[in-house]
């Protein structure tokens, strides 16, 4: 269901957003030695599920319960405007992101159908589509109060009960803004982190890689840390996403991102604290030629590779799949004890 929406409360700064990072709570150990015991005495060799042993055991730690439970999964997919759609980086205008969450009220796209499949709650944040961000080629495309809004309305996602969040956007013009994030926390060429997003090439593609290049050199020497590049070259959907991961960590709610541009979004955290996204996975390796590059530098192994671009969610949506799996497995399962088999000699 779309939020009408943003609700209006205090603003957080970039301050109080920095001190809570140092709250964040570490994984719980105890029931992660649960269910490492547990899996010890299934009818199957040591390590033969792979990942799905490995699932649990995250799933676990970052409830802190055993058995983790997946009775309440959320995918939260936040909508924003970019200014900086206006260079032509895209492929489509920018009225298509309020056309896409019409489409997703309606129940026509493709995360919608992923979330039937999976059970998963749909919530939609609409975040001022009317007001775009300012074009960052030519100033920040927020200021810090308009930016700790967004990133606070996006913990406002995380609700009591939840037992997974799968995270997602849409936004034209938001692989820009992702790869302009990531050229400025990692370095490297525009090149290496711009794509074809939407489908743009050859000289449109010549093109968003000049916007990236440019922004980044615009605004290099007065962003001091991450939090000011997300302000510069960020958007309000990126931003929230940010704020979600945070408040999923501090409510002990593992994470499921989905591909390129909601990685680039939470790398922000990473590159401030780089524990700061152990409570998450990424669901899925983006075609986004950039995507490989991001998660070499934040050590992340994706659960999928499919080939997927679309954003909104849809890949974090089908990994809860992978999830259910491994519960089931892991739940359902006879133990060699239970069962009468020989266990390892």
């Amino acid at each position: 269901m779309p939020a009408d929406s943003e609700p209006r409360g205090p603003v957080a700064s970039f301050d109080e957003i920095r001190r809570v990072l140092a709250e964040f709570p570490s994984a719980d150990l105890e029931a992660a030695t649960a269910a490492m015991v547990h899996d010890r005495d299934l009818t199957k060799p040591a390590g033969s599920l792979g990942r799905l042993e490995e699932l649990v055991v995250w799933l676990a730690s970052w409830q802190a319960a055993y058995p983790p439970r997946l009775r309440h999964p959320r995918t939260a997919v936040f909508a924003g405007n970019h200014g900086v759609a206006a260079r032509g980086v895209s492929a489509y205008p920018a009225s298509v992101t309020a056309q896409m969450v019409a489409n997703f009220s309606n129940g026509g796209a493709a995360v919608n159908q992923l979330c039937r499949l999976v059970d998963a709650d749909l919530r939609v944040y609409e975040m001022a589509l009317d007001d775009p961000t300012q074009d960052f080629t030519q100033g920040p495309a927020m200021d810090e109060e308009e930016c700790a809004h967004a990133i606070a309305y996006g913990m406002m996602a995380v609700e009591p009960g939840l037992d997974v969040l799968c995270l997602g956007e849409m936004g034209i013009g938001n692989t820009t803004s992702g790869a302009a994030l990531c050229l400025a926390l990692f370095g490297g060429e525009a090149a290496d982190w711009v794509g074809p997003g939407t489908g743009v090439a050859g000289a449109d593609l010549e093109r968003k890689r000049s916007v990236v290049a440019e922004a980044v050199a615009f605004h290099k020497a007065q962003c001091r840390d991450p939090l000011d590049w997300l302000a510069a070259v960020g958007g309000r959907e990126l931003a929230a996403i940010v704020g979600a991961v945070t408040a999923a960590r501090l409510a002990r709610v593992p994470v499921l991102l989905d591909g390129f541009t909601c990685t680039a979004a939470a790398a922000v955290l990473y590159a401030m604290d780089k524990t700061a996204l152990d409570h998450c996975q990424v669901a899925h390796r983006s075609a986004e030629p950039g995507h490989d590059r991001l998660l070499a530098h934040i050590g992340k192994r994706p659960l999928l590779d499919l080939g997927m671009r679309l954003g909104e969610a849809s890949g974090a949506t089908l990994a809860v799949s992978l999830l259910n799996a491994a519960l089931a497995c892991h739940t359902g399962m006879a133990t060699f004890s239970g069962a009468g088999v020989s266990g390892p000699v």
